[in-house]
């Protein structure tokens, strides 16, 4: 493990010299379950945060590395020759390689890298190492990491690898893998230079098969169609250029990576179990090696291959030896998810850790080794542990708290929990003597509970501050038995921050009742509240004993002092000014942690480092870069009750830290141990009391019927422990996963408010009873009256509110329903203003833009609609290219000489049209403008000739709503015509009175369209909402408008006139039919009384009548003529506007088929110009593709020269070392000339006698699935050495000849060694000799197929060249066949070999005379057609006429049969029986009013009785809710009575009250039959007596 000082950041002070104190990493634990490797074969190593973790696998001891400068970033291991090496997370990272055990750092490879490595991978053998760069270089590196050398590089922009590997058996193979390919990199070595070189795998699809792959750059073929052109490349059809047209793809295809071995292959799957393969060929074998029951999410083996690690998703690792076929042996269990805070218990022995998901874990302090974990199975908040017993609180989301025991360490369990509220609990922090728990959490709610177990964790009450809690800081005070408590609050004001404190005295957990109200929440002068406001925005806060405050600001990285007295508060206003401000972490927005003997202040931030501070001088003792803000900074700090261990961890690194004291004053050392040993000495007082009775707790269980956790307070000290036994699962000893947790507890604050409402329901029951019985008297009362009210006339009625008793309450519902109201009003507008706002962007775009509106006629009395074109007004530049094509074309028309030929070509109508292709010509279009369909050639010709055909689309469209203009305006004039005129046609049906319903023509919608943009108050079904000021105004002008008229009705004249005259000076003429002579007086009175005076004026009057009846139906039929007049004039007007719609809408479809021609040009001009864009696209394309292999080519070539320069260079280096190889051997002979014949030869064969092969050091197993590896150049060194040391034994004396001298010996066994240097040497050369010529052939390969390649671009690009020729050669031409013609599909000329050649004069007179022949016989059958036509009319006629007397003669026959009622004889006989009849018509009339009014009458109180009816309804509903409840009381009663009578078995008892009981209801059963008997004798005699009585007043 390595632990560095780092040295004191600028702008703070270090105290004294900074080797006074230092922090040290005692240990770390952690797993982020991202990589792991074997650094040997029993070691594991992994990353964790800033530290890379080593773990022992039989030992199972941990080790940690820390990177300085941050958090570790990708990471690799190689077993083989332990080595590791990692790189940081910073701009410009490097690479680090370390050595194990000895953790020496071996090199720094600093590449190019800007942000990141993402992966990087050491070799097998030899030293190099693989790196891949994130964004945004995306480079793939080789490195010699021994001699700090950068190999060869290669780019891959934007290919994200997920995984990388070296090749076991040749490290000049590497595998790369991301989401979508597998791509194997060779490296390539000639001699000094190293290369790169991409080789792509091919992988099954989704079925498993092998599909042949598709290049969609070059496609094998091009399918040509004669219409539509060659089909491209998707490429060129897109449009791309250059690197992105050649890596194009359609679709990705994701595979998944198979690892596998060449004899052996394990896989895991999703369920935890290990397979085992043993592949044999084409066959393979599977077996079920291991079942951890955990999801497995990787696997790794140890170098030697004994042993295979297991990673889960659970943060567990296993180890499993496959040789042995066992079960899997858990190594390492760790959490799934970040931790979240960290705790010392008593006695510095162990800490306890939780994570983000409920994982509690406890350590040994001492060497960080996990001895247990317990999962809560909920999400955790906040830790703290409590210093007078071995008990964790754990709070959770939900808002509970979780006490655990932890007397075992190897076994915690839970004893108890609690549910405070629905707010998540943020925070828990004990006091130093450990008597209170203070819980904050949000919505300023802070709970204060007991901390002793021997109290059950009592809760004794709330504090509700107004205003977020930031932090809460706690500091006991022994002397006098208190502890205060500071909270720091957040406010609105900026720049501010305010501190609330309180203070808790023993007597609250003795008296509570005197301290809390009946809610649970503490009285402020019980715990002394006091509140500060501070002159910055601080983050965190903590307070000193002596009123001194720290607080961490969040504005600027420095931490404010302040002294809460009077004198530093601030003269303006009662804020306190900090005294001094210390430099804090680089990163605002920290917090702040004080040790227990408040000398040390500790400051942490996002940036990771940990900084104590000396609180008296703010002095810095110690930092330590134990976390990174790449890992989000520290999450928490707590020091050790003894100061001797502080707990760091991160927040989104996984990573515990603990640290210790490497360098501390003596006296500090000792005054934190003097501390320690006081506090000890009080907490000794009742540590052992209650933990033993922590101990003698049972583990908890949630429990749905336990009435425990209701209990008040005051009498859970009297409830006995009726804890049910919790069920725990133990895997390995010491890990115990809970299952409980009910979600449907009653909060406590819930069971308070529950018991007020239960005491105050007990203690004012009567009073309650008594009080809604007045009120229901008193609602029956106002009932009464408001009934009474609606009888009387509204003059006398009160208004609703008038009935209303409480104002207040009333006030205060309507201030929330206008409050609503404003609320859902301002909703209602926000949301009209944004539909307001797409209305008018629509309206912008598709209405205000068009400069002709879309609108249709309709035609009157048939289906016939006709629309016209939209059209937008064409823009400035449209309007500019359009007179630049048109003055182009006039200088080119003007170029034209042949204007004979031009205008005989113009004068053939009908041959212009069918070579334009088109009869726009017809309707307005001028042709005359456009380009000839055989001169289309170029691209601009095309262009323009879409740009003038769109014209001539435009101006057909033009001159077409130009008509429909005409037609539209026709159509409203005649609707002004018909409206006029059924004006008049009302005043005669008037007149008539005749009810018949007039028919009114009136424009559409779709005729109108503005009509959509207004929105019409007939269409507004709901009241339209006014505000007070328009209401006043409304009713002013209502009120205006009354006076107006009331004032013009009050004339004098005209009420004079209309009584005397009706009205009118004189009779007009139209007025005759309401006219009616008076009667005489005399009329009343029997004719033979009559006297001759009144005889006469009776016959005038009979003549007047006459006269008058006579000139009524004169001017009835002269009304009923004009009637008949105006309706066929208006029949007549709206058919003829039909025609004209008829004929409009047959010029519109027309007019379609003229535009669908020329719109037809347009497609095919484009889509030539489409096609010709995708060939010049596919030729760029080309072009680039072609320039990249001419560029490759030179460089191939260029290596192919320098290589063969190099081998030339090389070989003679190669022979001349083979040269002296052979003169070391021949010139043995001569260095040993001197020695005797019989030494000589004896010497000549020791001379070429060699060692046996010595082998490496590492010994291969024979679990080694890849035998022997390719060697490097580094392994051939270490070859040659070894083998030096193997000569060693040879060049001993023991093997000298005897008798041979032995300087002569030992000039031997130099000569020797030179020998096989030289062997050696000359062996090495030649292999590189070899790779070489390897290397050159290869490339000369590349050159080969990089030549095939550009032969195939040159065809590619005759091809396409040609094909541009053919499109502009081969022309669409658009031709009009006339009906009957019929384009043949055989393309063969036909023979005119037999052929005559006729004038087209004679052809055209032959038809002329056929025409007029025709014609003529047309003529003769129409002739015939009027003759026949007319003799059937005739005959129809005359048998209408004979039907007409037979109906003459039936009603003859009629007349004469008829009978004659008495209603006739009143109209033959009455003289004046229409005013008879009208009279008797009034007076039913009448009659028919007063029913009416008497019926409606009788409906009201038919409603008031149904309305009375509903109340006594729902009177009754309510009594039966009420008998309900009763009833089910009842029931419970019942049952609980039976429950008692089957407890006592009284049976005989029972039975005797049972016979009781039945005699007693028959004895009721017969009573009631008397009483039926005699109720109906009654009723009998009272039946008799009312009739007895009915007889002397019948009246009655």
């Amino acid at each position: 493990m390595e632990a560095v000082a780092e040295e004191p950041r600028a702008g703070a002070r270090r105290c004294g010299s900074a080797e006074e104190a230092a922090l040290e990493v005692s240990w770390v634990q952690g797993f982020s379950n991202k990589n792991f490797g074997f650094v040997n074969n029993q070691t594991v190593c992994y990353p964790c945060g800033n530290y890379i973790l080593f773990l022992d696998i039989e030992t199972k001891k941990t080790t940690a590395l820390q990177c300085q400068t941050g958090q570790v970033g990708a990471f690799a291991a190689n077993g083989n020759s332990h080595v590791l090496a990692f790189s940081d997370r910073r701009l410009n990272p490097i690479i680090y390689i370390y050595t194990f055990p000895e953790l020496t750092k071996l090199t720094e490879l600093k590449g190019n890298a800007q942000l990141d490595y993402a992966l990087l991978a050491l070799s097998f053998t030899g030293p190099y190492l693989a790196s891949y760069s994130s964004i945004p270089e995306f480079v793939l590196s080789i490195w010699n990491w021994q001699e700090n050398l950068l190999l060869c590089s290669e780019s891959q922009p934007g290919v994200t690898v997920t995984s990388m590997s070296f090749n076991p058996m040749n490290w000049q193979q590497l595998c790369l893998v991301d989401e979508n390919n597998v791509t194997v990199w060779h490296i390539e070595r000639n001699n000094d230079e190293h290369h790169l070189t991409q080789n792509p795998v091919e992988l099954p699809d989704a079925q498993g098969s092998m599909s042949r792959h598709t290049d969609l750059f070059f496609p094998i073929s091009y399918d040509e169609d004669p219409y539509y052109g060659p089909l491209l490349p998707v490429s060129a059809i897109a449009g791309l250029e250059g690197d992105e047209a050649e890596t194009f793809m359609t679709t990705c295809v994701k595979y998944r990576t198979w690892y596998r071995t060449f004899v052996k292959k394990y896989r895991e799957r999703k369920e935890g179990i290990l397979f085992f393969y043993e592949v044999k060929g084409l066959k393979y074998e599977m077996k079920i090696y291991a079942d951890i029951l955990q999801p497995i999410s990787s696997l790794i083996f140890s170098p030697d291959y004994t042993v295979l690690l297991l990673a889960t998703d659970q943060g567990t690792l296993y180890t499993y030896k496959p040789a042995h076929s066992g079960e899997a042996v858990k190594l390492l269990d760790t959490c799934r998810s970040c931790f979240l805070a960290a705790d010392f218990l008593t006695g510095n022995e162990y800490c306890v850790s939780v994570t983000i998901s409920g994982e509690v874990q406890v350590w040994f302090l001492k060497d960080g080794t996990g001895l247990s974990k317990l999962n809560l199975d909920v999400q955790a908040t906040a830790m703290a542990c409590c210093p007078s017993s071995n008990s964790v609180a754990v709070g959770t989301k939900r808002g509970q708290i979780y006490f655990l025991d932890v007397m075992e360490a190897e076994a915690p369990r839970v004893v108890h929990r609690i549910f405070l509220s629905e707010f998540p609990v943020l925070s828990l922090h004990y006091d130093q003597s450990g008597q209170f728990l203070i819980a904050r959490a949000t919505q300023g709610h802070i709970f204060i509970l007991d901390a002793r177990p021997s109290k059950l964790f009592q809760v004794l009450g709330y504090i509700a501050l107004a205003g977020e809690v930031l932090d809460l800081s706690v500091v006991s005070d022994f002397k006098n038995d208190l502890v205060e408590v500071v909270v720091l609050l957040k406010v609105a004001v900026v720049q501010q921050a305010r501190l609330e404190t309180f203070c808790l005295s023993s007597a609250l957990a003795t008296d509570n009742d005197k301290y809390v109200n009946a809610h649970g929440m503490f009285n402020a002068s019980a715990i002394k509240m006091k509140q500060y406001d501070l002159d910055y925005s601080l983050s965190s806060a903590v307070r000193l004993k002596d009123n001194t405050v720290y607080g961490y600001c969040t504005c600027a990285p420095f931490i404010c002092k302040y002294h809460l007295s009077e004198e530093n508060m601030s003269e303006d206003s009662s804020v306190f000014l900090s005294e001094k401000r210390t430099p804090g972490n680089q990163l605002a927005s920290g917090f702040l942690c004080l040790s227990p003997n408040s000398r040390w202040l500790a400051s942490a931030a996002k940036d990771g480092v940990l900084l104590i501070y000396d609180t008296f001088t703010m002095d810095i003792l110690a930092q330590k870069h134990c976390h990174s803000h790449q890992g989000g900074g520290i999450r928490s700090v707590v020091f050790s009750l003894d100061g001797k261990f502080i707990l760091v961890n991160g927040k989104n690194d996984g990573a515990l830290v603990c640290l210790k004291w490497k360098k501390l004053k003596k006296t500090e050392a000792k005054e934190a141990a003097s501390h320690w040993k006081s506090l000890l000495a009080i907490l000794n007082k009742s540590t052992s009391n209650e933990n033993a009775f922590l101990k003698s707790m049972a583990a908890w269980q949630f429990d749905p019927e336990s009435k425990l956790g209701s209990l008040p307070e005051e009498k859970v000290k009297e409830a006995p422990l009726k804890f049910s036994n919790v069920d725990m699962t133990e895997e390995d000893g010491n890990v115990t996963t809970l299952y409980s947790a009910g979600t449907n507890d009653i909060t406590w604050i819930g069971q308070k408010v529950k018991k007020v409402m239960r005491e105050e329901t007990q203690r004012f029951g009567n009073q309650k009873k008594e009080l809604e019985m007045e009120v229901q008297k008193l609602r029956e009362t106002i009932q009464k009256m408001m009934l009474e009210n609606g009888q009387v006339p509204d003059i006398e009625k009160l208004e609703p509110q008038e009935f209303n008793l409480d104002i207040e309450e009333q006030e205060k519902a309507q201030a929330e329903a206008e409050q609503k109201v404003t609320m859902t009003r301002k909703e209602i507008e926000m949301e009209n203003l944004a539909n307001r706002y797409v209305q008018d962007v629509i309206k912008r775009e598709c209405w205000d833009a068009m400069c002709v509106k879309g609108r249709a006629v309709k035609s009157f009395h048939t289906a016939h609609e006709v629309k016209n074109y939209p059209l937008k007004k064409r823009s400035k530049e449209e309007l500019e290219t359009l007179e630049k094509v048109l003055r182009l074309k006039k200088i080119e028309t003007a170029d034209v000489k042949e204007e004979g030929e031009k205008a005989e070509v113009m004068a053939d109508d009908s041959a212009s049209c069918c070579l334009i292709g088109s009869l726009s010509s017809q309707y307005g279009g001028d042709t005359s403008i456009l380009y000839s369909q055989w001169d289309l050639h170029t691209r601009e010709q095309k262009v323009n000739q879409i740009v003038l055909l769109k014209d001539i689309i435009y101006h057909l469209k033009t001159a077409f709503n130009k008509e429909f203009d005409k037609v539209a305006r026709q159509k409203e004039q005649d609707i002004v015509r018909v409206k006029e005129r059924n004006l008049r046609i009302h005043e005669i049906l008037a007149q008539l009175e005749l009810q018949v319903d007039v028919w009114e023509p009136a424009l559409t919608d779709d005729e109108m369209p503005e009509r959509a943009l207004t929105v019409q108050d007939s269409e507004i079904k709901v009241e339209k909402y006014l505000t007070q000021e328009e209401r006043e105004k409304a009713e002013m002008l209502a009120k205006l408008e009354m006076e107006r008229q009331l004032a013009a009705t009050d004339n004098e004249r005209l009420r004079a006139l209309d009584d005397m005259m009706g009205g009118v000076l004189e009779v007009k003429k139209e007025d005759i039919l309401k006219m009616d002579i008076p009667s005489p007086a005399f009329i009343s009175k029997p004719e033979h009384v009559w006297t001759d005076e009144e005889k006469k004026k009776f016959r005038d009057y009979e003549k007047k009548v006459k006269e008058l009846n006579e000139e009524k139906e004169n001017y009835r039929m002269s009304l009923e003529d004009e009637l008949e007049r105006l309706e066929a004039s208006i029949q007549e007007t709206t058919q003829n506007f039909d025609e004209t719609v008829h004929k409009l809408s047959e010029k519109k479809v027309k007019l379609e088929m003229v535009i669908y021609q020329e719109e037809l040009k347009i497609v095919n001009l484009v889509y030539a110009l489409m096609l010709d864009e995708e060939l010049g696209t596919r030729e760029t394309g080309l072009h680039n593709f072609l320039m990249k292999k001419q560029k490759e080519k030179v460089k191939t070539a260029r290596t192919i020269q320098m290589t063969k320069n190099k081998i030339e260079a090389y070989i003679d280096i190669y022979e001349n070392a083979v040269v002296e190889e052979k003169n070391v051997e021949s010139s043995f002979a001569r260095e040993f000339a001197d020695v005797p014949a019989d030494f000589l030869d004896e010497l000549l064969q020791l001379y070429r006698q060699r060692p046996k092969t010595p082998m490496t050091e590492t010994v291969l197993d024979t679990a080694n699935p890849y035998g022997k590896c390719l060697g490097s150049a580094e392994d051939n060194k270490d070859a040659l050495t070894l083998l030096m040391k193997a000569m060693d034994e040879l060049d001993s004396p023991e093997h000298m000849p005897n008798g041979l001298d032995l300087s002569i010996w030992e000039h031997f066994c130099l000569a020797r060694r030179n020998k096989m240097e030289s062997e050696e040497l000359v062996k090495w050369k030649s292999q590189t000799l070899a790779e070489m010529q390897a290397f050159l052939q290869r490339r000369v390969d590349d050159s080969d197929i990089i030549d095939s390649e550009i032969e195939e671009i040159f065809q590619e690009l005759t091809w396409l060249r040609e094909e541009k020729m053919k499109l502009q050669l081969n022309l669409t031409i658009q031709f009009l066949l006339k009906q009957g013609q019929v384009e043949l599909e055989n393309t063969e000329i036909p023979e005119y070999s037999d052929a005559i050649l006729i004038n087209k004069s004679v052809i055209e007179e032959l038809n002329r005379n056929i025409m007029a022949q025709g014609e003529k016989k047309i003529a003769s059958m129409v002739e015939y057609k009027d003759f026949s036509k007319g003799m059937f009319q005739l005959e129809w006629e005359h048998r209408k006429m004979r039907m007409q007397l037979e109906d003459l003669q039936q009603k003859a026959r009629d007349i004469v049969t008829l009978i004659i009622s008495k209603d006739r004889q009143l109209l033959l006989t009455v003289p004046n029986y229409n005013s008879n009849v009208a009279h008797h018509i009034s007076a039913m009339e009448q009659t028919l009013g007063i029913m009416d009014e008497l019926h409606k009458k009788n409906v009201k109180n038919r409603q008031k009785k149904i309305k009375e009816l509903e109340k006594c309804i729902s009177l009754k509903e309510q009594e039966n809710y009420e008998l309900g409840l009763e009833l089910k009381e009842m029931l419970v009663s019942t049952s609980e009575r039976r429950h008692i009578f089957e407890a006592a078995d009284t049976r005989h008892i029972a039975k005797k009250v049972a016979r009781q009981r039945y005699q007693e209801i028959l004895k009721q059963k017969h009573l009631r039959g008397l009483i039926k008997e005699e109720k109906e004798q009654f009723e009998m005699l009272q039946a008799q007596v009312e009739r007895l009585r009915s007889r002397p007043f019948p009246i009655l």
